[in-house]
């Protein structure tokens, strides 16, 4: 199939050893089995990787082991560098140019922004600390409290950051901008679709390429969705979304998304430990009920291989 459809990419979670230190051994064998299973990128430190809960220090030997591994694996590394203070994410910024990232991005919090031309400046001052790199913003709405029209964003950066990529686009509830923003300038922008559950909707608007935590787990389900969207099998389509709507329903309900996740990536043969707090890990009782949940609905079938 020659899918018009150009990328997924996978938002890693952050392995951590039993002392609950990062645990950078496990990044080889998690990056084998994401190319394994079609993964073309990795998106490091990010929500699903607990980035705001690792320390300057964490992140950046996250970072540089992910660059050096997905280059062997031919797979490509957007870094995500935000934090609550400027000055530590212009460092993760040029620490991630300098062990050679494919891309870094950013996620600016509301305290630090009020409109958006200041919102671009902020991007602009790390933007012109890495020139050679491509930028992303990171737009998730839910964890920032920014809402703010993304096309206006693309409007006012082409004009102020050479080096703006895009947008990792994750708020599905204003699908409009989404498509504004895809189609700005002739699609000049790379705007990853960043909410599994709905990457249907995102498919009618345009997407191209996605980011997103369940394509750790389930990758072949969306290459389904996918060929079947491309296909006109708009039926079967709908089926396979809400298979990725009850997975991530499954994983919300134990209590903690990313302590389920880490739970169903030791089933795959791939072991992260524990989350850090604020996240809690889940109970055995918690762990059993997803898996009955998910085996039961037929949805092993469409899991990762490793």
């Amino acid at each position: 199939m020659n899918y018009s459809f150009k990328s997924f990419i996978a938002a890693p979670m952050t392995g951590f050893n039993p002392d609950g230190s990062i645990n950078l051994e496990i990044i080889e064998p998690y990056a084998r089995m994401l190319s394994k299973n079609g993964i073309s990128g990795v998106f490091v430190n990010g929500s699903t990787g607990q980035g705001l809960s690792l320390s300057v220090k964490e992140r950046n030997y996250l970072a540089e082991r992910w660059v050096i591994v997905t280059k062997k694996y031919g797979l490509k590394a957007i870094i995500h560098v935000g934090h609550e203070q400027h000055e530590e994410s212009n460092k993760m910024a040029i620490f991630s140019e300098k062990v050679g990232a494919d891309g870094i991005a950013m996620m600016v919090q509301s305290l630090n922004v009020n409109n958006i031309k200041s919102l671009t400046k902020y991007i602009q001052t790390t933007a012109n600390l890495v020139p050679s790199i491509p930028i992303y913003y990171y737009h998730i709405p839910s964890e920032t409290n920014l809402y703010f029209p993304m096309i206006e964003l693309l409007k006012d950066a082409q004009k102020r950051i050479p080096n703006f990529a895009g947008i990792k686009y994750t708020n599905a509830s204003d699908i409009d901008d989404f498509k504004l923003c895809k189609g700005f300038k002739n699609s000049k922008y790379e705007i990853l679709f960043g909410r599994d559950e709905h990457l249907l909707d995102g498919l009618k608007a345009g997407a191209q390429s996605a980011v997103g935590s369940t394509y750790n787990i389930a990758l072949p389900l969306y290459y389904e969705l996918i060929d079947a969207f491309n296909s006109g099998d708009f039926d079967h389509a709908n089926n396979l979304q809400q298979i990725s709507k009850n997975i991530c329903d499954a994983l919300y309900a134990t209590g903690c998304f990313r302590s389920g996740l880490k739970s169903l990536l030791k089933i795959l043969g791939l072991d992260l430990g524990k989350v850090r707090e604020p996240d809690i890990d889940i109970s055995d009782a918690e762990i059993n009920k997803l898996n009955f949940s998910l085996n039961s609905n037929g949805v092993f079938k469409y899991f990762n291989k490793v």
